[in-house]
């Protein structure tokens, strides 16, 4: 089944442990966690031939470069073989799902199809998990393992990472989530290892932070300082020495505060406390665009600050930007950027660009860097450089000038391969999981204080051959604070790792038999609006076996039977609406819409201490709601309540209504307007948002159903998938049974 490849004996020793037990394996960047992952599927399939094999990796170049490999080394059918990304319609992913063997996917939308039941988990026999560290929290790997375990007839889970932090508590939630046995860790020191590693040369190379930056550097202490002393005589905070006060102390310090806010409590020292910590994180930033980018970034912070100031009403902004240390801070650091004042670190780092490529013309070298803008000014910088080929690589999210489509990225990379580009300058989408090229030279220009993202901006080199990193420190400051901070984290790593796995048992997760879900003809059902999905609401309804079709909804944030739409609110969100005048339109939508409207609001806050609303506002609103518009309200503490009280109320509905129904309610529409709207709304993915565009294009219903695909697309919002869906439609040939 495995051809042209030769496994390593730590290799082999690792899937003995998989296929046994499912498996935390930690192993460094480019030592073939993927043929591990090779040889596992080999032999699931073999045990279990009627099965399939799903993968799940953080984004489509990953997951691509797994398909590649299973291609070059598996021998199976490349029609057997397919590849989830959000770029494959529902549709087309459920046609996939039924024929294909292997399954390569990105988490989101594969979670999408597992809440609406497109694909059946029942027929999985593993899964792989990469960049496994990413299982925390509520992002959708902690999901789909949740329903792989609960459904699958032979379920194995491999998780695959270069590192999973060094935090205990997050060790043991990924190993919690993934419901792992035991762990398989290997260092560049192990013994088994050890032959495969190529030699790893790291050189700090430490610059000194001028007088002119610690000029500015000194007001912006000064700043923190007393607004620290204030904290401090409030007992917010217990020191004032900014040297020992971190940002992860700060966050920890807000977090506690909204909490006691969350809870109804309205101190005024609490709340001034939260105003003085937003000044603080903001300032902090300004602190280290200082000491460890330079000037022209700090000039675009405060520029962004100064843009915010227009628009924001925030406290905190108005406060930094009358402060009269703020102010001195930045006319200085105005005066520096005028005369083009460069940051040491970027001076040094032209001058080993320039040493590097003149020495070696085909060397290959990546920069990392943590912040866009500065990655940006120093990609020009570079190119000022004889032979320097220097682009910047950077993640899909358009900021100002940047941003790159996968696609781009992926051109990139080839470029870089071809010789064609010699320097990337990355931000942290370079750090993981993409298949990067031969790299000869890595260049941090900050150290990070993360024991996983040292650990995969390193592993960028040294996979062919000697590998070489040099990373760039100013001295005392927060650059010289990260680099112990990321040498401890990784040494505290291994040694928690290394604990766990002596008392790794199934205590982490509850070992029971799990019931097979049944099929879907019997089974109730809920239409969901798809932003609703960060609720937690649809996932706790979708585990407890309710079948939820996400939809984009016009009048309701669910609909459980063809006269029953419900809005979902939390307390907040509730007294928001009545404020920005939201809430009148959508009891308006739910009433002419639905003969049995709901309104459910969630949350145990106080609703007349949730914003400065006076109560009879909220009364009196309360009291349309009921009278004018005969719509029930009820209170649910949770989102597992609500989520509980949504399906009891599906049932009960949809025993009286019958099971099958469609987002169109009882209320039928009467004007031609309205018949011609209804009409077209109900085509595939469209509702009402996208059918009055196509009808002020189009005019007719008939013009829209005779319009050719292309014709279609040229409707804003309405893709090649979109249009062909509504061409299958009103072309497709109906076929009884």
């Amino acid at each position: 089944m495995i051809k042209n490849f030769e496994p390593r004996l730590y290799q082999q020793t690792i899937l003995a442990t998989a296929a046994e037990k499912n498996t935390l394996v930690v192993l460094p960047t480019g030592m073939g966690k993927t043929n591990i992952f090779l040889m596992l599927t080999a032999q699931r399939l073999k045990q279990y031939p009627n099965s399939k094999i799903l993968f799940i990796g953080p984004t489509r170049p990953l997951i691509e470069q797994y398909m590649s490999v299973f291609k070059e080394h598996f021998e199976i059918d490349e029609s057997d073989i397919a590849v989830f990304t959000g770029m494959v319609s529902p549709e087309k992913r459920a046609e996939l799902w039924k024929k294909s063997k292997i399954i390569f996917s990105t988490p989101q939308g594969l979670e999408n199809d597992i809440i609406s039941r497109k694909i059946n988990l029942e027929e999985v026999c593993l899964l792989g998990v990469d960049e496994a560290h990413r299982a925390v929290g509520d992002y959708a790997y902690v999901f789909v393992a949740k329903q792989f375990m609960k459904l699958s007839r032979f379920p194995r889970i491999i998780a695959l990472t270069a590192s999973p932090g060094s935090d205990m508590d997050k060790i043991q939630e990924v190993c919690k989530n993934l419901f792992i046995e035991d762990i398989e860790v290997r260092t560049d020191e192990d013994p088994d290892v050890k032959p495969y590693v190529q030699e790893m040369q790291v050189e700090w190379v430490n610059v000194e932070l001028p007088i002119i930056f610690t000029d500015i550097q000194r007001y912006l202490i000064l700043f923190l300082r007393q607004r620290f002393e204030k904290l401090k005589k409030w007992g917010i905070l217990k020191r004032t020495d900014v040297k020992y006060v971190t940002k992860s102390d700060l966050l920890q310090l807000q977090a506690g505060l909204r909490g006691r806010i969350s809870q109804g409590e309205k101190d005024f020292v609490v709340w001034n406390s939260i105003s003085l910590l937003a000044e603080v994180m903001k300032i902090y930033h300004a602190l280290e665009l200082l000491e460890t980018q330079g000037i022209v970034a700090l000039h675009k912070y405060s520029e962004k600050l100064r843009s915010e100031l227009r628009t924001s009403k925030t406290k905190a902004i108005k406060s930094i930007m009358n402060d009269s240390n703020f102010k001195l801070a930045m006319v200085k650091a105005s005066i520096l950027h005028e005369e083009k004042v460069e940051h040491p670190k970027l001076i040094e780092l032209q001058n080993i660009i320039e040493k590097e490529v003149n020495e070696n013309k085909d060397i290959k070298i990546i920069i990392f860097n943590q912040y866009r803008d500065n990655a940006a000014d120093i990609v020009e910088k570079l190119n000022k450089i004889e032979n320097v080929k220097a682009k910047i690589f950077v993640g899909q999210q358009k900021k100002g000038e940047t941003g790159l489509s996968q696609k781009e990225q992926k051109l990139m990379l080839e470029d870089f391969r071809n010789g064609l580009l010699n320097v990337l300058v990355a931000t942290s989408i370079g750090e993981e999981g993409l298949d990067i090229p031969r790299v000869d030279l890595v260049i941090f220009y900050e150290p990070v204080p993360s024991a996983i993202r040292s650990i995969q901006r390193r592993g960028r080199t040294g996979r062919q051959d000697k590998g070489r990193v040099i990373i760039l420190m100013v001295k005392g400051t927060r650059d010289e604070a990260y680099k112990w901070v990321a040498h401890h984290k990784e040494k505290k790593m291994y040694r928690n790792l290394t604990n766990l796995k002596k008392k790794l048992n199934l205590s982490y997760y509850e070992k029971r038999e799990f019931p097979i879900a049944k099929s879907a003809e019997e089974k109730t059902m809920i239409f969901a609006d798809y932003r609703e999905k960060g609720s937690g609401i649809i996932k706790e309804i979708a585990e407890n076996g309710i079948i939820v079709n996400l939809e984009k909804l016009d009048y309701a944030d669910y609909v459980v039977s063809s006269r029953c739409g419900i809005e979902v609110k939390t307390v907040e969100d509730f007294v928001d609406s009545i404020i920005d005048g939201r809430l009148l339109q959508q009891i308006k939508n739910l009433k002419n819409n639905f003969e049995r409207p709901i309104i459910i609001t969630e949350g145990t806050r106080d609703i007349y201490g949730v914003r400065n609303v006076h109560q009879n506002s909220i009364l009196g609103m309360m009291a349309t709601i009921a009278i004018s518009y005969g719509i029930p309200m009820i209170q649910t503490r949770n989102f597992k309540e609500t989520a509980a009280l949504l399906q009891i109320i599906a049932k009960r509905e949809q025993d009286e209504t019958g099971k099958e129904f469609n987002l169109h309610a009882d209320r039928k529409p009467t004007t031609l307007k309205e018949q011609q709207e209804y009409l077209v709304s109900s085509l595939p993915g469209m509702g009402l948002s996208l059918a009055k565009p196509l009808l002020k294009k189009f005019k007719t219903v008939k013009n829209i159903v005779n319009a050719s695909e292309k014709e279609l697309q040229e409707v804003e919002k309405i893709g090649p998938v979109k249009a062909k869906q509504i061409k299958d439609v009103v072309e497709g040939e109906y076929k009884e049974g």
